[in-house]
């Protein structure tokens, strides 16, 4: 089979990445949010709606939403340094922790029934959906950053609960940090950088060490859907400056709230879908 024939059989499934591609760049750079959160339940919900099983969409969904965020994580990277916003020092520190929490988290993900991936991602997509809709602006809990040990348990915990759920570690990090008092511009900006820490070696551990699933969708190799990679990472790219621009334009905090609602809904939709 030819490239045109593959592409003419499978045109819904292409159509349909290109249009998780353009949501998730146009939502990240209109609210800022990243593009894992947005990713890994669009596709879970779309690789079911092709026959695959729940079990087997989510742990495809976490794997491919990890690859995609490897080129969008250098861009912002490059973008957030030129404004001094990365905190070098905090990922030294950070770094080799992180990295051990996302190989076992990426191990476990190529091991464990998808079921458990889906509770934890409802789970960590309603939290971060509640702190958006009531903890924004807040002060801080604590003055500053805990202890050695107290960074070594968050740098392996943000690495590992990222890496089993897909996304690059802003979801978890941005709002741990925030909590301690660390300046928001440059947790962001530092959260880039925990995004590409997680998301290589879990995408590169869940392709060379994941067992592609029977009803896999097409284009699966271990548990990465490389052609959602190719539709999905190019646009997201191309996207985000339009949401950064509608940004200018729109009141980006009622817009977040709104965003923060559907996040919550889809958080518990897929709790809800385990309990049926």
């Amino acid at each position: 089979m030819n490239i045109i024939e593959f592409i003419s059989n499978n045109m819904s499934t292409f159509l349909a990445l290109v249009g998780t591609g353009v949501f998730a760049g146009v939502l990240a750079g209109l609210l800022g949010v990243g593009g894992g959160i947005v990713i890994v339940p669009v596709l879970f919900f779309l690789f079911q709606s092709f026959g695959v099983s729940p079990e087997s969409a989510m742990v495809v969904a976490t794997a491919t939403s990890l690859a995609t965020i490897i080129p969008t994580s250098i861009s912002s990277i490059r973008s957030h340094n030129k404004k001094g916003n990365v905190d070098f020092a905090l990922l030294k520190r950070w770094a080799a922790f992180i990295f051990i929490g996302v190989m076992a988290g990426s191990w476990l993900v190529t091991r464990v029934d998808g079921t458990l991936l889906t509770a934890l991602f409802g789970i960590i997509a309603t939290l971060s959906a509640l702190n958006m809709l009531f903890r924004t602006g807040k002060s801080a809990l604590f003055q500053q950053l805990p202890g050695k040990a107290g960074q070594t348990v968050m740098g392996i915990c943000i690495g590992f609960f990222s890496s089993m759920v897909g996304i690059g570690g802003g979801t978890i990090s941005v709002p741990l940090l925030t909590i301690y008092n660390y300046p928001a511009h440059k947790a962001v900006g530092t959260a880039a950088a925990i995004g590409l820490i997680i998301s290589l070696p879990g995408a590169l551990t869940m392709l060379a060490l994941g067992s592609t699933p029977a009803d896999a969708p097409v284009g699966t190799y271990g548990l990465v859907n490389l052609i959602g990679f190719i539709c999905i990472v190019p646009l997201t790219v191309l996207f985000a400056p339009v949401g950064a621009s509608l940004a200018a334009k729109l009141d980006a905090a009622k817009l977040k709230k709104v965003f923060a609602i559907v996040l919550l809904f889809t958080g518990v939709r897929m709790l809800v879908q385990l309990a049926l």
